[in-house]
């Protein structure tokens, strides 16, 4: 549950949640509501979701989250929801004066899958929320994923990245996870069974999981071929 870390008479300037966007921002929503403030037609309300948060982007969130708040109620608030799959270095570098020196009634909920994909001193800046995903559609992939035969898995593979369609929500923007972020979400549910697996043994592969590693570094590389490194992660893991 998110909302047992959100105190509505002691909000925090700034959130980091960790974990799924499809789980949590329903609650991250239903909570603002819960404060009185609209989710919908209000102009002091944003919520933007990107796959990769770039420079240019976190320079237009600066902007406007300098601006003052359309309200003329006081101690009103304004409201910033940003959801992405990653951020790049100068995004972050960008944005951590902002959310170092709090701005007088306006809050920023930032919903990442990986924290560890962040610099340390970004994540120090926010009241940093890890949120336990329960065993889902991904993770049964995974499972089955290991059982295949190394042809199933290429054309699993083939088919996991797929090109993404675009959407587009109304008062808010939607853009759907890239073929880069897909593949690292699967190779981290395949690494979480995997390292189960090798728990059980008395023998634990240690050049598997160095591997899976490098594979996330080079994903998070612009220009990398997602599906090479992921056809590298299908040669690489052994039949159980």
């Amino acid at each position: 549950m998110i909302s047992k870390h959100l105190d509505k008479d002691n909000l925090h300037h700034a959130y980091l949640i960790e974990g799924a966007r499809e789980e949590i921002l329903q609650e991250v929503l239903e909570f603002i509501e819960s404060l009185g403030i609209q989710t919908n037609a209000n102009p002091d309300f944003l919520h933007i979701s990107f796959d990769s948060f770039k420079v240019d982007d976190a320079r237009e969130l600066k902007s406007l989250g300098k601006e003052k708040g359309f309200s003329v109620e006081k101690n009103s608030k304004k409201i910033f929801i940003i959801s992405a799959n990653s951020f790049l270095l100068e995004a972050q570098n960008t944005l951590l004066k902002m959310f170092e020196e709090p701005i007088e009634n306006t809050h920023f909920f930032v919903i990442v899958p990986d924290k560890n994909a962040l610099l340390d001193t970004f994540v120090s800046r926010f009241y940093l929320i890890s949120h336990i995903s329960k065993i889902g559609e991904g993770v049964k992939d995974a499972e089955k994923f290991i059982a295949m035969s190394l042809r199933n898995r290429i054309d699993f593979i083939k088919e996991l990245l797929a090109e993404p369609e675009e959407g587009e929500d109304e008062g808010e923007t939607i853009i759907l996870d890239s073929t880069r972020s897909k593949a690292i979400k699967f190779l981290n549910e395949l690494e979480s069974i995997l390292h189960q697996k090798f728990v059980s043994k008395t023998v634990f592969d240690t050049s598997l999981f160095e591997h899976f590693f490098k594979v996330r570094e080079f994903l998070r590389m612009p220009g990398s071929s997602t599906k090479t490194l992921m056809e590298s992660v299908a040669l690489i893991i052994p039949n159980f």
